[in-house]
């Protein structure tokens, strides 16, 4: 049996222009907004997310 490697993960980020950190996932298929100033975070690519946003952190 083979290990299955995982490829999807959350992150944490943080707003550009507010400075709120909020998690997020990295695969996001839908766009993902700041809860305070509504600034875009995430935009889906349909694949991985491009992120607008500075990554504080991975977390697995």
């Amino acid at each position: 049996m083979s290990a299955k490697k995982e490829t999807s993960t959350f992150v944490k980020v943080k707003c550009n222009d507010c400075g709120n950190e909020q998690v997020i996932f990295g695969k996001a298929s839908t766009t993902v907004k700041c809860p305070v100033c509504s600034s875009t975070l995430a935009t889906p690519t349909g694949g991985a997310a491009k992120l607008n946003a500075k990554v504080v952190r991975k977390i697995k």
